[in-house]
């Protein structure tokens, strides 16, 4: 039976306050435009969306006990939220406890799969693959690894360095920093850097330490044209906050760059900046966050419940036209469909396409079916 009554009434989990506050604030607003364009056109079934919004401030335990208020105090079944692997993980048991449905919109690790979570980001074969390939025909096979000592830049480095090694590729060195690394650990690691000499850095260190890195890299005055720093992570907001001039020719690998060329990626952009100004740029944080909220009100139209099998069900039979390209999900196990594109940082701050897939790739977050040696570009 649908319900006809009140509001459809869902939680919202980002930071936008401690160390990873640029990207998820960009969540946060990717998912506030997409609301509020839902119920501008009427909302789902002729009932608004109403938001209930939390900043956990970049902390796990905060993340645990917000969500579990939303499920147990704020009558919320379906919730929004979790950038970092670690947030994730500290959300997950009491998603699972309270049977609520968790929509997770980061690129991440893979190898997990849950009936109450919905992923909508990129898993690795959508996005390291092709990186590697690009890395080691574009720059040359000895790459320095770098993370943030947490679960994701663990399991992509290891990712990477099985997928660089098994084509001829060198890891001359793998190091990781704290996440809240200040800059004099930075300037240790940036030193190690300029000893090894690498034709390219792969870094998966985030947030404010990794700003502190581009802007040391850019310091020591390393040919970027040559040498750069390759991610999953620098996307256009945080270049603003670094500067493009210190950021220019370092690449990016995600499923979304601001500068696709599409219809539905201008009017997109246009109307993030139209409402948030310069608060916010569009990436991929802000875009698949603001997709997943789309593709949420397409399976609630068709459910007509927050139920959450009935609903988790519904999603995997529906689809978006997004800035990025039509997203569905795969329906056996619960990613999206995506296409991975490269791109290089210029001087407008924006990225110039290097590479893109021709088609949506399926997503494979346990790395079951994807070749490690098989060529990507």
């Amino acid at each position: 039976m649908r319900e006809t009554a009140g509001t459809w009434r869902v939680g919202i989990l980002f930071s936008r306050s401690g160390i990873t506050s640029v990207t998820e604030s960009e969540h946060f607003y990717g998912t506030a435009l997409a609301i509020e364009e839902i119920n501008a056109g009427g909302g789902v079934l002729g009932r608004q969306i109403e938001p209930i919004a939390y900043d956990p401030g970049s902390d796990p335990e905060a993340f645990r006990s917000l969500a579990r208020k939303l499920l147990t105090e704020d009558d919320v079944n379906v919730i929004f939220g979790c950038s970092m692997s670690g947030s994730r993980k500290a959300v997950l048991p009491i998603v699972e406890r309270h049977n609520g449905l968790l929509w997770y919109p980061s690129i991440y690790e893979g190898f997990e799969y849950s009936e109450n979570v919905l992923y909508t980001g990129a898993t690795l074969n959508q996005n390291t693959f092709a990186l590697a390939d690009f890395i080691l025909q574009r720059y040359g096979p000895r790459v320095f690894m770098a993370g943030s000592d947490y679960i994701y830049p663990h399991e992509s480095n290891r990712v990477m360095r099985d997928l660089l090694e098994c084509k001829g590729g060198t890891i001359v060195e793998e190091q990781y920093v704290p996440l809240d690394a200040d800059e004099r650990r930075m300037r240790r690691l940036m030193a190690d850097i300029e000893k090894a000499a690498p034709n390219a850095v792969f870094s998966t260190v985030i947030g404010r330490s990794a700003q502190i890195l581009y802007r040391l890299y850019a310091e020591a005055g390393i040919d970027r044209t040559r040498r750069p720093i390759a991610s999953l992570t620098l996307a256009e907001g945080e270049i603003r906050v670094i500067g493009a001039e210190h950021c220019t020719g370092h690449v990016l690998a995600a499923p979304y760059l601001a500068s696709v060329d599409s219809g539905e990626n201008q009017r997109f952009v246009g109307e993030l900046a139209r409402r948030f100004g310069d608060r916010t740029t569009a990436t991929m944080w802000s875009q698949t966050a603001y997709t997943q909220v789309h593709l949420f009100a397409r399976a609630l139209e068709k459910a007509g419940t927050l139920d959450t099998f009935r609903l988790g069900q519904a999603a995997l039979e529906v689809d978006y036209a997004s800035p990025e390209g039509r997203m569905m999900f795969d329906q056996e196990n619960r990613h999206v469909w995506s296409t991975p594109r490269i791109g290089i940082a210029n001087a407008t701050g924006q990225f110039d396409i290097a590479w893109q897939s021709q088609v949506a790739i399926r997503p494979d977050p346990y790395l079951a079916a994807t070749h490690f040696e098989e060529p990507w570009l």
